[in-house]
């Protein structure tokens, strides 16, 4: 069963050491408030890590859908232990709810990463270069799909716009209720390959997850006439088989993106802006009012648009704040570490004489 999941000889090889310890393979397909769902040789069972995994999870974090995973199986309760994770090929993330800095993997081993966004009045582009940043960062090939293109006046002309920002992935237009760009679509999915669908609530993700599969099984609901935008569907994440022998994974809307440690990602999206930089007269210009500034240059042109400019430069400050924060963190955490260190050395001291 595991091959339908994209088992393979390299995987095989990497297992090699749990099977030695008596560990079956299993990838996550459902995840669910740290509760899972693995497929495995023996069919779909329920799981739970081990206290091992979860102690070791402080550093490398719990296992998420798509990972592949050492277990132990109860055939008798159909239900298995996680003891340990495989390395991830890729791994999408994003910033933890209540840290500037903590990372938070949603889904790995992915192979394509649909970026997806809606064609009506919630569309943003810079929300979209975000997104797009994150994709990229996650070491999955990013794919842009503009979906409802039913609600637009203009779709092509959305889609070149958007093209132009995309840093050269393929952008495809796709209308779930008129079946427009649904085979575009599917032809970026092979046999064996996981895709993960990124985007806000409400754009359509869990509808066309439940195009591609011919079955209503993503609860989905409608937008909001006042602004436009979705309400949350999906509460939880699922790998989910797919007719043509791929996978796809609907995850839980997310409204914004953290950025973390994903300089390389934001420097394909906005490699328009790198390459201008490269032709300032001073390599550390500060794009301000230095002389030779190509970047200076191409916005008084209008060569490069304001709003394009402002978002990088903010998602690039955003990236120093989260490396300035892990540094004071880093170091705070050192200094509580000397000194527990140096009580236990006055304690041990103290103790010595009296004895």
């Amino acid at each position: 069963m595991i091959d339908q999941y994209g088992w393979s000889d390299a995987l095989a090889r990497d297992f090699e050491p749990h099977a030695r310890a008596g560990h079956a393979p299993g990838r996550v397909i459902v995840q669910r408030r740290g509760a899972y769902v693995v497929a495995t040789d023996e069919g779909e069972l329920r799981a739970k890590p081990s206290g091992r995994l979860l102690h070791e999870a402080r550093e490398a974090g719990v296992p998420v859908v798509g990972d592949w995973v050492a277990l132990t199986t109860n055939l008798a309760e159909r239900s298995a232990t996680l003891h340990a994770i495989l390395p991830r090929r890729t791994a999408f993330a994003r910033r933890a709810a209540d840290s500037v800095q903590t990372l938070q993997v949603i889904a790995a081993n992915i192979d394509v990463a649909f970026v997806v966004t809606s064609m009506n009045a919630d569309f943003n582009a810079r929300r979209l270069e975000r997104y797009l940043a994150a994709a990229w960062q996650s070491g999955a090939r990013p794919v842009v799909l503009l979906t409802k293109s039913d609600l637009s006046d203009a779709p092509q002309a959305l889609v070149d716009d958007v093209a132009a920002l995309a840093a050269g992935c393929p952008v495809i237009a796709v209308s779930s209720r008129e079946g427009a760009g649904l085979d575009a679509v599917s032809a970026q999915i092979a046999a064996g390959e996981t895709c993960v669908l990124i985007g806000s609530s409400g754009v359509g993700k869990s509808t066309l997850v439940n195009v591609l599969l011919g079955e209503d099984r993503m609860a989905t609901q409608a937008i909001r006439e006042t602004d436009a935008r979705g309400r949350h569907t999906t509460s939880h994440r699922q790998l989910v088989l797919l007719p043509g022998g791929g996978m796809i994974l609907d995850t839980p809307g997310i409204r914004e993106v953290g950025l973390i440690d994903a300089e390389g990602g934001l420097g394909v999206v906005f490699d328009d802006i790198e390459r201008l930089a490269e032709q300032c007269r001073f390599r550390d210009c500060g794009h301000a009012n230095e002389p030779g500034c190509a970047v200076r240059g191409a916005l008084e042109s209008g060569a490069l648009d304001p709003d394009r400019w402002a978002s990088f430069q903010k998602l690039g400050l955003e990236l120093a704040a989260v490396e300035s924060k892990a540094v004071r963190v880093a170091k705070e955490a050192d200094r509580r570490r000397q000194l527990s260190l140096q009580k236990a050395y006055r304690t041990t001291k103290k103790d010595l004489r009296g004895g």
